[in-house]
């Protein structure tokens, strides 16, 4: 392996530089030119004046494919940040680059071809004598050699990292549009899937999209001191670190972002191949390349998360909510968490010229999508307010320039989309909202002589009320009764036949045995709630799931979810005892786990022994049947989405039971895949196709299995795992030993060795599972049959997906090894026991 790209630095830094002079030249100009006379071959290099850049031949990792590129030089870790050829591999190591004289081109050809590789643009025919030179910059540029205007220049062509002094966006004179492309993977630095590029429609902002053109995250528009949906920290500015000045331009020439450096400070932007954009630091003490800042990081980070005329915010439960003045397009979608209908107004505008309409402040906000706003640079904020009253069309507007005070405005033409607030940052965004009085004055009539007709209804309401109150409380109190009943008696009825008995408990009973909700017994919280361990009068233990009142669900979608859990009946899913409904108070009474969860006892050092062999092999095959239960042979075909370590408990003897359906989607017979906005789950876990594009099946929970497999074999968590060489997570790393055929290195150390012929077959079944596509992953009854299969024969397994996501909080991680931690759970229920 070549590129500290790929290298584990921090544990390996000396045997992985020796690795690395293997791959690079070690034969190297005098100086950093070509002429027409003076050609470079593989196996020498330019080196920049100050010998901070290289320019030459590699191989990347796991191919004998070569590539002219440029890397830090001077670094211990000499990462590669442009690439020449790279649609068009070098097949031997005789290739050799020149440049033309007249047309002042660059050509790169193979030994064995005249065909180019790769070339650089003719410029003209006047350049006798031109000249290649690789600046101090890492630029590599062509020019007259008695002229410093440059003809051609790599800067305009990056791949997929951007270096201090390159402009990224388009120059709308040239029609070059310099974007930052992912490489196709590790070993391919051909154009990949992702792009990170300034969309110029509308107000301009930065974009990550796919090869699809979707948007997947939107850094926003410029407010002066950054994007706006570049974080709070705003680390595109200089930001907590101090080390880099960012600027941005938009002019009719062209339309570009740059940062540049403070001092010595080395710093660089990445589009990885995970589809998130980076930010590193060079750390001169630590020799390393430090993790600063990236996105997508949250869920709201995800483009249009909630819809239109919505906010999102991470901090609050559940993520969205309608802006002040407007309601769910669809409260039922609304309620089971699918929020892509946004919202709509509960009142039209009145679009006056006298200015009827009021202004709704959302505060620390993310800037919405600006494709359909405009820029009005010559106004304050004032007049920001006075523009959009005059304009029905607009609806809503914010100031443009922070740096200045407030100068300038950004005015929203369309519905307002993408929106998202922090807890500390982003700026004011005014939002139209109809006015707060009654309407029009034009139609004060209207609803004068309404108010006086409905003041008249009341009033004799009121004297009905007071003549007949006796029999009236006593109707009510009857039928209040019975529909106490009737709800009861069809929970009863539907639980039996569901073949399980759901009692009704009372409101004192719970009180009583969870010592009125006390700390001391309180297992856990999650975004639905607490959970309570209680103790039945007949001495039966509970675990009391209690809902918040801010987590949405209302009377009907509880007594459904009831009914739901009701009809799920297998020895390896948690058992629903009953409910309880006081007042506001909503609660669910679950079989108690006396030993809580499974990442209690396999990610602790301590406890880990405790689970040998045997009883892994057995939690395994009761996930198992667990999950194909609920894939094929429950009433219902349920997608749990959220299959992982601590959602599956243990009772007195260890068997394993799958947990926390707060999150399962049930789907219909003849359905086979489904689509969300919403993405929950947790991150590491996750199946690629669900992650970035919301697509789930039970494919989804098949991929969480095999993570969740290969932890349980390994005793090492797919989130934060980057402690194994130039693996840079478990997938990788099990997948690494399997074609190596060392995977017994693979397996959990505290096994000691002791440890059945099942083991083999655990592994290969976890890489099956894990695999980037679908469709080549099994389903849960071959996952079973394969498991029970002594005779299993092995097939090849492709590379599994390596998606996951980076742990924001851990600053020490080595460029582009996409060392991305899965600690950032997006899961609402974080109980650790039952």
């Amino acid at each position: 392996m070549a590129l500290s790209r790929w290298e584990t630095m921090t544990q390996q830094f000396l045997p992985t530089l020796l690795f690395f002079l293997t791959f690079f030249p070690s034969i190297s100009f005098s100086t950093d030119t070509i002429t027409p006379s003076r050609f470079l071959s593989d196996g020498e290099t330019l080196i920049s004046s100050n010998g901070t850049f290289a320019l030459g031949f590699f191989t990347p990792p796991k191919t004998t494919n070569r590539y002219l590129g440029i890397w830090y030089h001077k670094l211990a870790s000499p990462t590669v940040v442009w690439v020449a050829n790279r649609r068009n591999p070098i097949s031997n190591s005789n290739a050799t680059l020149s440049i033309r004289a007249g047309d002042a081109s660059l050509h790169l050809v193979a030994s064995d071809d005249s065909t180019p590789l790769w070339s650089s643009p003719s410029i003209n025919n006047s350049i006798p004598d031109p000249i290649a030179q690789l600046l101090d910059n890492g630029n590599f540029v062509v020019k007259s050699p008695n002229s410093s205007s440059i003809l051609w220049q790599s800067f305009d062509h990056p791949t997929d990292i951007m270096l201090p002094g390159m402009k990224i966006g388009p120059n709308l004179k040239t029609g070059v549009d310099r974007n930052l492309v992912a490489w196709r993977s590790l070993s391919d630095p051909s154009p990949g899937t992702y792009t990170l590029a300034i969309d110029p429609v509308g107000v301009p902002q930065f974009v990550i999209r796919d090869v699809s053109g979707n948007w997947i995250w939107r850094g926003g528009p410029w407010n002066g001191f950054g994007f706006s949906g570049a974080g709070s920290n705003q680390f595109f500015d200089i930001g907590l670190y101090r080390e880099f000045i960012s600027s941005f331009n938009t002019s009719s020439d062209e339309i570009y972002y740059q940062f540049n450096m403070v001092g010595d400070a080395i710093s660089i932007l990445t589009m990885d191949q995970n589809g998130s954009t980076s930010r590193y630091g060079w750390e001169a003490s630590s020799q390393n390349w430090s993790l600063y800042w990236f996105a997508p990081n949250d869920t709201c980070d995800f483009f249009s998360t909630c819809g239109i005329n919505a906010i999102c915010d991470t901090s609050s439960s559940p993520i969205c909510r309608c802006i002040d003045g407007f309601n769910p397009a669809n409260t039922a979608s609304w309620r089971r968490g699918d929020w892509s209908d946004g919202c709509v107004r509960t009142a039209n505008l009145g679009c006056e010229a006298n200015g009827t309409d009021e202004f709704m402040v959302v505060r620390g906000s993310k800037l919405p999508d600006t494709k359909a706003a405009v820029a009005d640079m010559s106004l304050d904020i004032d007049g920001c307010k006075a523009r959009c009253l005059m304009n029905c069309s607009c609806k809503a507007y914010a100031s443009a320039d922070l740096s200045r005070g407030g100068n300038g405005c950004y005015i929203w033409m369309a519905e307002i989309k993408d929106l998202k607030v922090y807890a500390d940052g982003g700026q004011d965004l005014y939002v139209r909202v109809a006015p707060s009085g009654e309407g029009s004055k034009n139609k004060a009539w209207v609803y004068a002589i309404t108010a006086v007709a409905i003041a008249l209804f009341l009033l004799i309401i009121l004297i009905c009320v007071f003549m007949i109150r006796r029999r009236k409380l006593r109707k009510l109190l009857e039928e209040q009764s019975i529909s106490s009943l009737n709800w009861e008696d069809e929970i009863v009825h539907k639980g039996k036949e569901g073949n399980s008995t759901i009692s009704l408990f009372k409101f004192t009973q719970i009180v009583s045995a969870t010592d009125n909700f006390s700390n001391f017994n309180k297992l856990g919280e999650g975004g639905f709630g607490p959970v309570y361990k209680g103790k039945l009068p007949e001495g039966q233990d509970v675990a009391v799931k209690r809902l918040s009142t801010r987590s949405g669900q209302g009377l009907e979608e509880f007594k459904n979810e009831i009914l739901l859990i009701a009809k799920l009946q297998h020895m390896n899913l948690v058992r629903l005892l009953g409910c309880c409904i006081h007042g506001e108070e909503k609660m669910l009474i679950y079989e108690f786990m006396p030993n809580k969860s499974l990442d209690l006892f396999l990610f602790d050092a301590s406890q880990r022994s405790r689970l040998d062999w045997r009883r892994r092999f057995q939690i395994i095959e009761g996930i198992t049947q667990g999950l194909l239960y609920l894939h094929k042979h429950s009433r219902l075909k349920i997608i749990h989405r959220d299959l992982k370590a601590s959602n599956i408990l243990l009772d007195a003897d260890m068997n394993p039971k799958i947990s926390d359906f707060g999150m399962a989607r049930i789907f219909d017979a003849n359905e086979t895949q489904a689509n969300t906005r919403r993405i929950v789950g947790t991150y590491g876990y996750m199946s690629p196709e669900y992650a970035f594009k919301g697509l789930f099946s039970v494919k989804s929970d098949v991929f969480s299995f095999g993570v969740l497999l290969l932890e349980i074999l390994s005793g090492k968590r797919n989130a934060g795992f980057h402690d194994f060489g130039s693996s840079y997570n478990l997938l990788a790393y099990a997948w690494e030993l399997w074609k190596e055929g060392k995977w017994m290195e693979f397996v959990d150390p505290a096994l000691d060795n002791q440890f059945g012929h099942e083991v083999t077959r655990c592994i290969y079944v976890a890489l099956l599972c894990v695999q980037e596509s679908p469709e080549d992953r099994p389903i849960m009854s071959d996952v079973a049959t394969m498991l029970s299969s002594v005779s299993l024969q092995f097939g090849s397994v492709k590379q599994p997906a390596f998606f996951s996501m980076k742990d924001a909080s851990d600053s020490k991680l080595p460029l582009n090894m996409h060392v991305n931690s899965s600690s950032n759970e997006l899961s609402v229920t974080l109980v650790s026991g039952r």
